[in-house]
């Protein structure tokens, strides 16, 4: 079992924790399996990964399937079926699946007969954003976590995977509590290790190392989503090596590798989770727009012009920006009218010149600052109502704000505005709003 252990923490570092406990509770090959088990934590924080790996390397047969592509219960009880007894739907079985299964006794019976099929053999349900199982009927969660039960003498476990805890799925019918393993979120040494993994064979790791560190530095803040920061670190790597293949700068020269990168870093932040193209077109995009204003970049243009929110979520997702690129001791300044005359002072200057909000990333702000701004830059009298709030939930679910923290019904949740300057100013110029007369980093 050791053995085992490492040689997936080989492949998955940074996970040995969980790795081992779902190692221990899975047991070897032979061993009754636990009822249900219950694994969650934010996204890109390798619950899947993990999970698919532990159960393959124990040799127990698998089927994953993600809750957010079944309409119907009855195509994901198929499915499961499919999966488990290996029946792969192609032309020579003219696409029929291992059986028709219309509700769950039927659904029992037939794991029942492929559990005999297999000889007892171990199998694993992994439910992938099981979160979705909660606008489903009110007895599919009972039945999951009791599966094993019912289906009596079938050694099968269901793992539920889901970004919330297991406290948003409590149900007015009785059923067992599953097994819960937390995945925590990776620290930043931990995201250096992951993408350490990739390192390109040309160059040493002290040099690859500096170069994570440092788009970790700028990116870090807008996102800790482990796939996300992979993406923009492999992509950018050839900018910031161009000065070495052209021989105009050394490996230690770190300093002309960042004036030479930092251009396309502050680009590719004004994409981070907003693009609509591949990697490979979006380098051509990067060439063809090259030396023109920031407010002709075609990704961000073409995503404004498809998306049509109502007339106050503009305003919401414009209050959201501004509560996220401008300092909090600010908001006198700009949003009220008799705030009284600020002395800019050298000092001030300066620490202004260092940091630049643009590129550092936005920062949360609660909600009641996001309504304070969203009231002062509209010129209507807006009534606080439910509306307002279902908005805000609204810009949240199309990734354009996120939520940060805020499960705790004791803590107020707090936001983050995700969505590029380019994008926010042609929102603004929908409402004929002069955003840029707000900005800390522009005034």
């Amino acid at each position: 079992m050791k053995c085992l252990v490492k040689e997936i923490n080989e492949e998955i570092p940074c996970r040995n924790k969980q790795i081992q406990l779902l190692t221990n509770l899975l047991g070897k090959d032979g061993c009754q399996l636990p009822s249900s088990i219950f694994v969650y934590g934010h996204s890109g924080t390798g619950k899947t990964l993990v999970t698919l790996a532990v159960l393959k390397r124990l040799g127990i047969i698998t089927s994953h399937v993600s809750c957010i592509e079944f309409y119907t219960q009855r195509v994901m009880y198929q499915a499961i079926l499919n999966q488990l007894s290996g029946t792969v739907l192609s032309h020579s079985n003219d696409y029929t699946s291992y059986a028709s299964c219309d509700n769950i006794g039927d659904f029992v019976k037939l794991l029942r007969e492929i559990g005999h099929n297999n000889g007892n053999a171990r199998m694993a349900i992994v439910l992938e954003c099981s979160e979705r199982l909660r606008d489903c009927d009110a007895n599919i969660l009972p039945l999951f976590c009791r599966l094993q039960e019912l289906t009596q003498d079938t050694n099968i476990v269901v793992i539920f995977i889901s970004a919330l805890p297991f406290d948003k799925f409590r149900s007015s019918t009785g059923y067992m509590d599953p097994i819960i393993v937390y995945f925590p979120q990776y620290s930043k040494d931990d995201v250096v290790e992951i993408l350490l993994q990739h390192k390109p064979m040309k160059y040493s790791e002290e040099f690859y190392r500096n170069y994570v560190s440092l788009v970790l530095s700028v990116f870090y803040q807008a996102t800790k989503d482990v796939p996300e920061l992979k993406h923009q670190v492999e992509l950018n790597f050839p900018a910031y090596c161009e000065p070495i293949e052209k021989g105009l700068a050394e490996e230690c020269d770190i300093r002309h590798l960042w004036r030479n990168i930092e251009p396309q870093l502050r680009k590719a932040m004004n994409l981070v989770y907003l693009r609509e193209v591949s990697s490979g077109q979006y380098e051509r995009m990067q060439q063809l727009t090259e030396g023109h204003a920031p407010d002709s970049t075609h990704a961000n243009v073409t995503l404004s012009a498809k998306m049509e929110l109502p007339f106050y979520s503009k305003f919401l997702l414009i209050a959201g920006y501004l509560a996220s690129y401008n300092p909090a001791r600010t908001d006198r300044r700009f949003f009220m009218k008799h705030h009284g005359k600020q002395r800019k002072t050298q000092a001030m200057i300066k620490a202004k010149e260092r940091s630049s909000n643009q590129l550092v990333g936005p920062k949360p702000f609660p909600l009641d600052r996001l309504l304070a701004i969203f009231y002062s830059i509209i010129d209507d009298s807006v009534t606080p109502t439910a509306n307002i709030f279902s908005q805000v939930s609204t810009l949240v679910s199309l990734r354009l704000m996120t939520q940060v923290g805020g499960d705790d019904q004791l803590d107020a949740p707090k936001y983050k505005c995700v969505v590029p300057l380019d994008f926010i100013r042609t929102i603004a110029r929908m409402v004929d709003f002069d955003i840029i007369r707000y900005m800390y980093d522009y005034s």
